[in-house]
């Protein structure tokens, strides 16, 4: 990789920056603050974040509250990263398996296609302690997949661990045409609990070569190095040095490794990996599923091939700061620099006038490009700072509500019953129901404190401390 090119302007694409996450949390809930393994106060802040955690709590009682609130996990990451204008634009949960897919608000609107699915293989494949979830989405055109994995145990079972991630490409199915399985699409990255264990050297040498930090004395002896000579699947996939302490197995709320009487030798189980496709075929004119979008107006006049131009991993690194766990997170910062293959949404949102909960509201929306709509499309109106897609204040549908159309613009009525009365800074979101995602975000707009209520509400005042008088 020519990475000196990464630095290069807008001619040549743009760049974004991916950081990624694995921890296998051992059942614990979040600790107090994530700041410094998210890099929140870095001045470099990423694009998007990819979280994917395993060994989630998912007891009877817990997990069934999960199916209908968030887990304390997504909750935690959301109301973190939603102050930073993050927004989770997917999720995917299998028992202890959590995969959460956060990205800047601007980049909402292209972020398309969105799908996810998991695959169960521990205890006979019918409980969902291991296994694999995965999110595939359409970035700017580009298909990118993301799989976090928790594969079998144990220091014998290092064919098995092959064998489970081999099962779950084979297995997970896409409904896109271009890119059905994993290894369709253009970019994967893997990653997880991996399991893979370091084989021969004896824990002595082993600990003496960590505590003098020479990781690379045992990188020929990790079983994942190991397997990559003799699979070719995994020859596929690539890795950044291990330059860090293993990252398993700890005594709790300690960096001391394994004191128990099993005294497990420290291994790198917890990895992230990446598979840049080979060259498209001739036959790939585009990235995009068979999404009812005309690709005239979508795309620009690239090969696939060149679409997709590089991936550099800029870290990749564990935290030791984080104890709660039996093993300690994993990071990767990667920048992806690509050609957009759109540069605007498929809709324009503009709040009309002033709004309050005093009067009916309207807002106006106009297609800049076709695409699939229908009647169960809508229109939601969020605060600012929101942390997902479904946390709106309220919604409008928009072939129900459409009280003006002309060739261009479409106006929408939102009834005055659902604006906050409050008031505060909002902005609008196009959700388009074929396409499962927000296709269009307005600007951020003010929504008055309501007149009236204020009015009542000294109203009521004054009338109490008349009565106490």
């Amino acid at each position: 990789m020519a990475g000196n090119d990464l630095n290069k302007g807008d001619a040549d694409g743009d760049n974004f920056r991916l950081h990624l996450v694995t921890w296998n949390v051992a059942t614990a809930d979040p600790p107090a603050d994530m700041s410094s393994l998210l890099h929140l106060e870095s001045p470099k802040r990423p694009d998007v974040y990819v979280i994917g955690l395993q060994e989630v709590y998912s007891g009877p009682v817990r997990f069934l509250s999960d199916v209908v609130f968030d887990d304390p996990w997504s909750h935690f990451l959301m109301t973190t990263l939603a102050p930073w204008n993050y927004v989770k634009v997917s999720s995917i949960r299998m028992q202890g398996l959590l995969l959460l897919f956060f990205t800047k608000l601007e980049h909402l609107p292209f972020i398309r296609d969105i799908q996810s699915t998991y695959t169960r293989t521990g205890v006979f494949g019918y409980w969902g302690n291991k296994g694999g979830v995965s999110i595939r989405l359409s970035f700017y055109g580009h298909m990118l997949c993301f799989l976090n994995c928790h594969l079998a145990a144990h220091m014998k079972n290092v064919t098995e661990r092959v064998v489970e991630f081999e099962y779950i490409t084979d297995q997970q199915i896409f409904n896109c045409e271009k890119a059905q399985r994993i290894l369709d699409h253009r970019l994967v990255f893997w990653f997880g609990d991996l399991n893979f264990r370091i084989q021969d050297h004896g824990m002595h040498f082993v600990r003496t070569c960590i505590n003098n930090k020479n990781y690379s004395l045992l990188w020929s002896k990790d079983q994942l190095i190991m397997m990559k000579k003799k699979e070719k699947l995994l020859q596929e996939f690539e890795e950044g040095p291990l330059d860090f302490q293993p990252t398993y197995k700890f005594d709790l709320n300690t960096d001391i490794y394994d004191s128990s009487s099993k005294k497990r030798k420290p291994a790198w189980t917890d990895r992230i990996l990446w598979r840049l496709r080979p060259k498209a075929l001739p036959s790939d004119k585009q990235d995009e599923c068979g999404d009812g979008l005309d690709t005239n107006h979508v795309k620009e006049p690239e090969e696939a091939e060149e679409k997709l131009l590089e991936l550099r991993q800029d870290l990749y690194t564990s935290h030791m700061e984080y104890s709660i766990s039996d093993h300690k997170p994993v990071i990767a910062v990667f920048t992806l620099k690509l050609k957009k293959m759109y540069t605007t949404p498929l809709v324009h949102l503009l709040a009309e006038g002033e709004w309050s909960a005093d009067i009916d509201a309207m807002l106006l929306y106009r297609p800049l490009q076709p695409f699939p709509s229908s009647s169960w499309d809508w229109i939601g109106l969020y605060k600012v700072g929101f942390t997902s897609v479904s946390d709106y204040i309220t919604y409008t549908w928009v072939k129900d509500d459409e009280v003006a159309i002309d060739e261009e613009v479409i106006k929408v009525y939102m009834s005055k019953e659902e604006i906050p009365v409050r008031g505060g800074e909002c902005v609008l979101g196009y959700y388009c129901n074929t396409l499962q995602c927000i296709i269009g975000i307005s600007q951020p707009f003010k929504v008055h404190a309501s007149k009236v209520a204020l009015e009542e509400s000294l109203h009521q005042t004054g009338a109490t401390e008349k009565i106490q008088d």
